[in-house]
């Protein structure tokens, strides 16, 4: 339906309702021309008139009559509608569809996702868990987090903590094996590698020399595509790992692992938010955001200081 018979046919309604043009006019919020021009223009496509007018009364006529009586409840039902979605826009209810990684990240966004539920009983989080990234236009997705940059134009992001990838071990693996004090010298020593999800590749270890970020290649003792296997290898002193710091933070401050080479450890990403305009988001999903910029940015927590980093295995 265009817009101008739209404006026709809510300007009858009111006219009707109301007994008066002038007063629909004033209701609507439009000038007594406009609305005669709206009436005149509905009467001319229907080829019908519409109302019996006076100087100072207007009845419907038999085809007016019909005409409200088959138009007035769609248009109602449009209204409401219309209202209720603007009413759902700003409520701090319903569905909140969030995407991010499998890999390195479920803790963090399980306990943001929790604290934001606490905070609003009526959320009914729906989250999206992959490694691959998607098309989140498509997926329909509110607030998501990634690894780098976004690869869809129209997302703003926001930059929460770096990615932290930290070669680490157990003391018992240590006791066995002794400590690797050199990359070079990692050859001689059992590695864990993770096996890319998406792709089915085997992710090399990244480390940086000579101020650039390089694959360093290590003969895996095992492969996974999952990272809480690898960990709990790691934990179990089965072999040495790189692990992302938001993984390996809490064992190593528990001692359960140790960092080596951390001298060696790359600046090769960080973790953002991305979200659309704030201002077309409903009121859940920019809270939503508020909160993981507030609790995430530059957490602690997640980022492993140079005194902890730097722990002597020995």
């Amino acid at each position: 339906m265009a817009i101008n018979e739209l404006r026709s046919i809510t300007t009858f309604i009111r006219a009707a309702e109301l007994g008066s043009l002038r007063k629909a006019a004033q209701d609507l919020g439009i000038s007594p021309q406009a609305a005669s021009k709206a009436l005149a223009q509905l009467e001319s496509h229907l080829d019908a008139r519409l109302f019996h007018r006076t100087t100072r009364v207007m009845s419907l006529t038999d085809a007016g009559l019909r005409l409200l009586e088959e138009v007035q409840p769609a248009v109602l039902g449009m209204q409401r509608a219309l209202a209720n979605a603007r009413t759902a826009k700003d409520e701090f209810a319903g569905p909140l569809r969030i995407a991010g990684p499998r890999t390195t990240f479920q803790p963090v966004l399980w306990r943001l996702v929790e604290e934001f539920c606490d905070m609003h009983p009526g959320i009914q989080p729906d989250v999206l868990l992959e490694d691959r990234v998607g098309n989140w236009v498509e997926d329909r997705v509110d607030v998501g987090f990634r690894l780098a940059a976004s690869p869809h134009e129209g997302v703003i992001a926001r930059r929460l903590f770096p990615l932290q990838m930290v070669i680490c071990g157990a003391p018992a693996y240590f006791g066995r094996h002794g400590v690797p004090e050199t990359l070079a010298a990692l050859a001689a020593h059992r590695c864990s590698a993770f096996r890319h999800p998406g792709t089915g590749k085997v992710v090399p270890w990244h480390v940086k020399l000579d101020g650039q970020t390089v694959d360093q290649p290590v003969v895996p003792a095992l492969c996974s595509n999952d990272e809480l296997f690898e960990l709990q290898a790691v934990l179990a002193g089965k072999a040495l790992g790189q692990l992302a710091g938001v993984t390996a933070a809490p064992y190593i401050r528990a001692g359960r692992l140790i960092p080596i080479l951390a001298e060696h450890m790359p600046d090769i990403a960080g973790y953002f938010v991305y979200f659309g305009s704030k201002t077309s988001q409903p009121a859940r999903a920019r809270a939503f955001v508020d909160l993981a910029v507030e609790r995430l940015a530059d957490n602690p927590d997640y980022v492993l200081s140079d005194s902890e980093l730097r722990r002597n295995p020995g």
